[in-house]
């Protein structure tokens, strides 16, 4: 009996070979904890703009994470191959018991390789709109903005959108420039309302505000329209006509502004507008 317990140990001992590609796991991974650190740190302490540092944080926490699951692959490579049929058997398992996982990391490759919004961008996919504050390779994070889709308000709310949902449903950016983009609201009236008055209101008050920078605007979205090959749209303010019913008359505004700016320059004219005229009864 004493023979036997003093085996016992020996017998349930794990290979050399084991024990070597254990602590070379061991110690990769701990490398990998020690340079993402050290990384993070360097970037905390060095990088001024928040926006830049958020994102340099986010490349490198997920350059590090692929750089172990490779390392973890040439160094358990040999032991992979030489259970090729088994892994086969668990690869057909593991994907029927992580398919959601997997269109996860596919939508992560799809929207990184389309280039379809950046950190900070603002965004909206089926009901969900926000501007983005985060990417993983599962799940995109964003802030929520609302409500509905013409406000420009955040919610205080975040949404973490799973990446499986951008394989099957389209992304709306909203930040197509990083420094100006074209604001768009609608001020409804009824048909016997006014509507002409206010229409000359909302455009020189438009043309007032945005007058400061209008230059600007222009010679920035030349560059852009020069560099993506696109014909350059007008900046200037205008104020359309729509009829969705006929009892209404809808008065589209469009207008130049920074991305952080629409929901005060869109209140701001509004309430210039609307601040001590009256429009609910026609004039003679």
């Amino acid at each position: 009996m004493f023979e036997t317990m003093a085996l016992m140990p020996q017998n349930f001992s794990l290979p050399d070979a084991i024990w070597r590609l254990l602590i070379s796991t061991g110690l990769l991974l701990l490398a990998i904890v020690i340079l993402r650190t050290l990384t993070a740190r360097f970037i905390r302490r060095h990088v001024t703009s928040s926006e830049l540092r958020g994102r340099l944080l986010m490349n490198f926490r997920n350059g590090f994470l692929l750089l172990g699951l490779l390392g973890l692959a040439l160094i358990w490579g040999d032991q992979i191959r030489s259970l090729a049929l088994s892994i086969v058997a668990i690869a057909v398992a593991f994907v029927v018991a992580t398919k959601e996982l997997i269109l996860c990391v596919s939508g992560a490759i799809l929207k990184s390789g389309a280039g379809s919004f950046n950190l900070g961008d603002r965004i909206q996919v089926k009901d969900f709109r926000g501007d983005v504050i985060d990417q993983t390779l599962l799940a995109t994070t964003v802030l929520e903005v609302g409500p509905g889709k013409t406000s420009h308000q955040r919610t205080g709310r975040m949404i973490v959108i799973p990446n499986a949902l951008f394989l099957s449903e389209p992304v709306i950016n909203e930040s197509f420039t990083d420094h100006w983009d074209f604001h768009v609201f609608t001020v409804p009236f009824k048909r016997e309302d006014d509507w002409h008055a206010a229409q000359k209101a909302l455009l020189a008050a438009a043309n007032r505000h945005c007058k400061p920078y209008l230059e600007s605007v222009r010679k920035y979205m030349t560059k852009v329209g020069v560099t993506r090959g696109l014909e350059v749209p007008s900046v200037d303010p205008r104020v359309t006509i729509q009829v969705p019913v006929a009892s209404e008359i809808h008065l589209t505004v469009r207008l130049p502004a920074k991305p952080g700016q629409r929901s005060y320059i869109e209140q701001a004219i509004l309430s210039e507008v609307f601040a001590d005229t009256d429009y609910s009864t026609k004039k003679p």
